[in-house]
């Protein structure tokens, strides 16, 4: 289980999430046996995903985060709900670079240049879209640059993930720090002065320290109030009926044109890889109950 904290300044000025993620990471890297730095990247999605889901108001809310990178990960794909429970799944999860200079995972390049999307589902007619442009490709800057340019939204985010020589996950984290209007200039300045300390999510975490020391550290100087701390997970939605119903919005040819070549058609999650197989009749029975659903609509 992932550990998840929400803290606020008493003066309203900010609001604080500090997340351990290092279990929700090692659960995805096992689904998706994926490399160090299609690790590295796709932990850092899945924990800026699970923080902002966090955020949402009400039950069925959820919030999909979506790199469209033109780099050798592909695109990188995270959908958390609004208690930060989180799935995701990276394209090209075999992809491993060259470590940086410094000896970090070259995340950045894995992720390459293209485009960040946030979807919010919060009930509505129409889901809210946010698109920005992907800035760095690190993750936390892109995330940073969406709140800022999409939501208006001064934030800072901190996300990391540290892999072990023998490939699993060591530690991984994320921090996100968000202004709210009418900040007090004093707590804005402290803010500042403490980013450089909470740089590294991960290095905090496998050094030992735990959120509520995290979030001391992060509001150094800032009186504030932890108001809840809980467990989040990695967690799959995927089920034998939902599969069925996706399988039904083939159209008639084309699954005419599956069914003439083999008995069976076989679905595969791309969350969590569990397989499905359908014959025939099985998407007749799908079909029947999907049109029974539309009537009753």
């Amino acid at each position: 289980m992932g550990k998840l904290l929400r803290a606020m300044s008493r003066d309203g000025s900010a609001q604080m999430l500090i997340l351990n993620s290092k279990d929700i990471v090692a659960k995805a890297m096992d689904y998706h046996k994926s490399s160090p730095t299609a690790s590295a990247a796709m932990g850092r999605v899945l924990s800026a995903a699970s923080m902002m889901g966090s955020s949402l108001k009400d039950k069925g809310n959820s919030i999909t985060v979506n790199f469209r990178g033109d780099g050798p990960c592909g695109h990188i794909l995270a959908v958390a709900d609004y208690k930060g429970n989180v799935k995701g799944y990276v394209q090209n999860p075999g992809v491993d670079l060259p470590r940086k200079a410094n000896g970090k995972l070259d995340v950045s390049a894995a992720v390459g240049k293209g485009t960040l999307n946030v979807v919010k589902d919060v009930g509505e007619k129409e889901p809210y879209v946010g698109i920005v442009d992907i800035t760095s490709g690190e993750i936390a800057e892109d995330i940073t640059a969406y709140f800022a340019e999409s939501e208006q939204i001064p934030t800072v985010c901190a996300l990391g993930v540290l892999i072990s020589g023998d490939g699993s996950c060591r530690a991984a984290g994320g921090i996100l720090i968000q202004l709210l209007p009418f900040a007090l200039e004093e707590t804005i300045s402290k803010i500042e002065g403490n980013v450089a300390k909470i740089s590294s999510p991960s290095a905090l975490f496998d050094s030992g320290m735990t959120n509520s020391e995290i979030a001391s550290v992060a509001f150094e100087g800032i009186p504030y109030d932890i108001f809840d701390q809980y467990e989040v997970t990695y967690k799959c939605d995927c089920s034998r009926d939902r599969m069925g119903k996706a399988l039904c919005t083939l159209g008639p040819y084309e699954l005419f044109d599956i069914f003439s070549k083999q008995k069976e058609a076989e679905l595969c999650c791309s969350f969590c890889n569990m397989k499905y197989r359908f014959t025939a009749a099985d998407v007749e029975h799908y079909r029947k109950i999907k049109e029974s659903e539309e009537k009753k609509d």
